[in-house]
């Protein structure tokens, strides 16, 4: 039979039966939960983790995830099924709760912090529930950091995730006896829901099935772990080339070639746009200087912001992406109408590229050709990046497989959950790549 909750603001939740057995685990048994996308296993995971941490008075909580942003989704709904149910449990005053921190009467904490990419900022903690968000995009040198910390208290691991390719700690511990384990697909979670949220799943199902190639597919909404498709950016090659601090910028000083702009714009129904800014000192040596993330901003804050951030760094590009279903078209057609901006704005998907040095032959320029001459870039040292966790996160999403074309040729596609600051690197760097300008200096 299946079991409601009603919560004391008088909200029901009807729990799938996986939701249940997860659900009378208690927290007492290592889970690891594969799932696809939007099946509500943060949902059910915040329960349990809040419910442990009342019934288990002085217990410590940890939740992680490879962001701060990532790892705080999932807490921020901890904190609100607390503040809805056990509102009297929680501290006030100066130990109320923070963006990171959950102090309870009865001596339990839940804690939310990123890994970053080797887990250094969360090392020291003794903890009886380790919670790990979207456990497989957490970096492989994170594991060796955390899960020491549970060997005094004898506490229990909590992943839960899509999959990211057939290897890493989480895949392993998905096939470890030790943990319990439960495998959702999205598909079968939304033959269990009632309308209109059924049909509304299922028609966006569809979408995607015509967006995705089947592997991508079956990673994403199917909850498979899926050998063929590879991370594009390696561990290694970001952690070599992420390690620049924000700088503040002064012209004066420096001698260089210019600054170049990138930008991935929301699509319709998406949520966060990207602004990505490269400095350039020669064709060996480019520098990011920022990254900006915005949610669920107008379309009209966007087109002020990209003025505000030209008038900081005066450009010598801004590479946009305006295809299909994005907002920067839109864009794209009101910068163009500012006098400042059509020597230097640049729809990249629809620019054509040359295949010879007469340049007679030439294709339209693919999002891969942008991502390969990035890989390039970094592989030979010539492109460092900020060390920025989301940033970071981005890169690690960025994945690839070789598909099959009508024609029969071999076709690479590239793709990811959380790409959008790699899709504004991409052009930023592929603008800076071009052959160089004469040096100048540019005071302020």
């Amino acid at each position: 039979m299946t079991q409601s909750i009603t919560f004391k603001n008088g909200q029901t939740l009807t729990l799938d039966e996986w939701q249940e057995e997860v659900l009378k685990t208690n927290g007492k048994e290592n889970i690891a939960l594969r799932a696809g996308r939007q099946v509500g296993k943060s949902t059910i995971i915040s329960i349990l983790s809040g419910d442990f941490a009342i019934k288990n008075p002085h217990s410590s909580i940890m939740i992680i995830s490879a962001t701060e942003r990532q790892a705080y989704l999932l807490f921020s709904k901890v904190l609100l099924y607390l503040s809805d149910n056990y509102g009297k449990y929680m501290k006030s005053g100066k130990d109320r709760p923070t963006k990171t921190e959950i102090k309870l009467k009865n001596g339990s904490i839940i804690r939310c912090l990123p890994t970053g990419l080797d887990g250094l900022g969360i090392r020291g903690y003794t903890i009886n529930l380790l919670i790990a968000d979207e456990a497989a995009f957490i970096p492989e040198a994170v594991w060796p950091a955390v899960t020491p910390m549970l060997s005094t208290t004898g506490g229990k691991i909590i992943l839960l995730s899509t999959p990211f390719g057939r290897r890493g700690y989480f895949y392993d511990c998905f096939n470890n006896d030790k943990f319990l384990k439960w495998h959702i697909s999205s598909e079968a979670v939304a033959e269990t829901r009632a309308e209109p949220q059924k049909t509304n799943m299922k028609e966006h199902q569809e979408e995607e099935k015509k967006r995705m190639t089947k592997l991508q597919y079956a990673q994403e909404y199917l909850g498979e772990f899926v050998d063929e498709l590879r991370q594009f950016f390696s561990d290694e090659l970001i952690k070599n080339c992420c390690n620049l601090k924000r700088r503040q910028i002064n012209r004066d000083e420096y001698q260089y070639l210019g600054f170049f702009y990138g930008l991935d714009i929301a699509r319709m129904g998406g949520d966060e746009c990207a602004h990505e800014i490269l400095q350039k000192f020669s064709d060996k040596r480019i520098e990011q200087v920022e990254n900006i993330t915005e949610k669920y901003v107008l379309t009209t804050h966007t087109f002020n912001k990209i003025l505000e951030l030209d008038k900081i760094f005066q450009a010598k590009k801004i590479g946009i992406d305006a295809g299909s279903g994005s907002l920067g078209v839109s864009i794209l057609d009101f910068l163009l109408r500012e006098p400042s901006m059509r020597t230097k704005v640049e729809a990249l998907n629809n620019r054509s590229m040359s295949l010879d040095k007469y340049d007679k032959r030439k294709r339209t320029l693919m999002k891969e050709d942008m991502y390969l001459g990035m890989l390039a870039m970094m592989e030979k040292g010539i492109l460092k990046l900020l060390d920025d966790d989301d940033l970071i996160a981005s890169l690690r999403s960025v994945q690839y497989e070789y598909i099959q074309t009508a024609n029969g040729r071999t076709q690479l596609r590239i793709f990811g959950n959380y790409t959008h600051i790699a899709e504004g690197l991409i052009r930023a760097a592929w603008l800076a790549n071009q052959k160089s300008l004469n040096l100048h200096f540019i005071s302020i």
